[in-house]
């Protein structure tokens, strides 16, 4: 895509984090942006900070979680701005917790958000898409839809999802030859709140205010750098976008060392476990 600007993008999860910095980057470029999220409040003040730059701009409170509001959403959008060039599907939840803790019911809640709701914007999109000269999906996954991690096996099986489902994507895309670019976003740890708005269970070793502050502190990546690497993942038709030198390392540990960087993801969770069970002594 040569440019964004007079285009239209729409966004899931533009209340904070990559998807506000995004929403902001690409309005800055003169891109339409339609924004949703689940927050209204949060919603709200993404919506004002992109009507400051000048462009067309759509805010709902929709629930990716659920198939009928996404759609009806995604045409709410077309109608308004008459076309749509870009979704970002970006909106999504955190859980830590070891499999046995996880109950059926967190489960559901992040594989509706994380994975269907990929799923229910790609789909109610797509048609749309399909109607303009030149348009692009992005798709969020992350590292941990590279490795598997110990206490995140619920996060890992949506991101991992997210992965084979956009890939798949791509290539049918290509074979039926047409104008939509696909990319599958990673981002390694980026500074956000998303650690402190997760479901945890005690087991998963940070659950209260300070040990969630100290998980953060791994977070390295500003959303500003994320949504860059989008837009430039957007603009060179990127099949996979990798966001943060953290992503970069693991993406190569897992490369290299692909069985063997799980005995060394279970060493340093039996040393945080320790550390864990010392504390509490």
């Amino acid at each position: 895509m040569k440019s964004v600007k007079d285009r239209v993008a729409a966004i899931t999860g533009a209340g904070s984090g990559i998807g506000r910095a995004t929403a902001m980057l690409l309005a800055r470029e003169g891109c339409h942006v339609a924004l949703s999220d689940v927050n209204a409040q949060a919603l709200a003040e993404t919506e004002a900070r992109c009507r400051e730059l000048g462009v067309r701009v759509r805010a709902d409170t929709v629930d990716v979680a659920k198939r009928e509001q996404v759609h009806a959403w995604a045409d709410a959008v077309a109608r308004e701005f008459g076309a749509v060039h870009i979704v970002i599907n970006n909106a999504g939840v955190a859980l830590g917790a070891t499999i046995e803790d996880t109950r059926y019911e967190d489960f559901e809640w992040l594989m509706n958000i994380n994975f269907w709701g990929v799923v229910y914007g790609t789909k109610a999109f797509l048609p749309h898409l399909k109607a303009v000269e030149e348009a692009h999906i992005v798709n969020v996954s992350s590292v941990f839809g590279l490795i598997g991690v110990p206490t995140q096996g619920a996060y890992n099986a949506a991101k991992f999802a997210v992965k084979g489902f956009t890939e798949a994507l791509r290539q049918e895309l290509e074979v039926d030859p047409g104008t939509i670019g696909v990319t599958c976003v990673h981002p390694g740890g980026i500074k956000t709140n998303i650690a402190r708005s997760a479901r945890v269970t005690p087991r998963a070793g940070w659950t209260d205010e300070r040990s969630s502050k100290d998980f953060e502190k791994s977070f390295v990546t500003t959303p500003e750098r994320a949504a860059s690497d989008i837009y430039a993942a957007i603009r060179k038709n990127r099949r996979r976008q990798l966001i943060g030198g953290d992503a970069v390392f693991i993406d190569l540990m897992q490369r290299i060392l692909p069985t063997l960087y799980q005995r060394l993801l279970v060493a340093g969770a039996r040393r945080r476990r320790r550390k864990m069970l010392g504390v509490a002594a």
